[in-house]
């Protein structure tokens, strides 16, 4: 699994979405490199990383990230907080999690009802065998639709996906099960670190009700809601998650 290391000071583990890499937290590394050391990471069968052998399960991914990776606070955006919630629940090495428009449950069910329904991604998974490019870029249009910054995104996006190759087919498989089966929201209460839940208002994939309940389930959650953002505001309004993370992180250095 590939892993770029950059930067100098505390130590921050970032995981990106599904289809991308970790190269698509460029405008965070400009901004954080500065005084963290960043540790990038393509999941397998994502980037640098799409011949890997680890399966994209919670179990392995995780028991890799675990071994290749210092103590430290983890950053994570969409699926990859499936990865962190499920590190932070293994490992004391996970020393404080930022979950960025990411959520224990992506889907929606009569005690989660600010989701998504069920179908969205067992159609994408469907669209995948029949049209791999054109599902792809509809899945990008998703993720920056509502953002008042949503063409500039795109178009960040669509030139990000394939920078590092083409991701595998069977890794975007893996990916939208777990988007679509994953529930750890159980979990939650008994987090023993901090969190901070980074929500953009106009969010069309983990709506924002739903990073706020997620806050407010877990042991020590902390909400931050970006008022013109959506599912990916680390592009358009990377200033104001960088803010949120300056205000979070050095508490973790603080805390016992």
């Amino acid at each position: 699994m590939h892993i770029e290391t950059t930067g100098s000071g505390p130590s921050l583990v970032l995981l990106h979405g599904w289809a991308l890499h970790g190269g698509v937290f460029a405008p965070l590394v400009q901004r954080l490199s500065d005084r963290y050391t960043l540790h990038l990471v393509d999941l397998p069968g994502h980037g640098h990383s799409r011949d890997s052998d680890i399966p994209l399960s919670l179990d392995a991914t995780v028991d890799a990230l675990l071994a290749r990776t210092p103590p430290a606070a983890w950053l994570a955006w969409s699926l990859g907080g499936l990865f962190a919630l499920h590190a932070a629940a293994r490992s004391p090495q996970v020393r404080g999690l930022a979950m960025m428009a990411s959520t224990p449950r992506f889907v929606r069910s009569e005690d989660w009802p600010h989701a998504v329904d069920a179908q969205v991604f067992g159609q994408f998974g469907d669209d995948l065998r029949n049209d791999y490019a054109g599902t792809l870029e509809r899945f990008l249009a998703l993720d920056t639709m509502g953002s008042e910054h949503a063409r500039s995104e795109l178009r960040t996006l669509k030139r990000d996906v394939y920078a590092r190759g083409e991701p595998a087919p069977s890794a975007l498989q893996e990916g939208l099960r777990l988007l679509e089966q994953s529930d750890l929201r159980a979990g939650l209460p008994d987090m023993r670190v901090s969190s901070l839940w980074i929500a953009g208002r106009r969010d069309l994939l983990v709506p924002a009700k739903a990073m706020r309940a997620a806050s407010e389930s877990a042991s020590d959650g902390r909400y931050v809601e970006i008022s013109g953002g959506g599912h990916a505001p680390f592009l358009g309004h990377a200033d104001l998650v960088v803010d949120a993370l300056d205000a979070f992180l050095p508490s973790l250095e603080a805390a016992p």
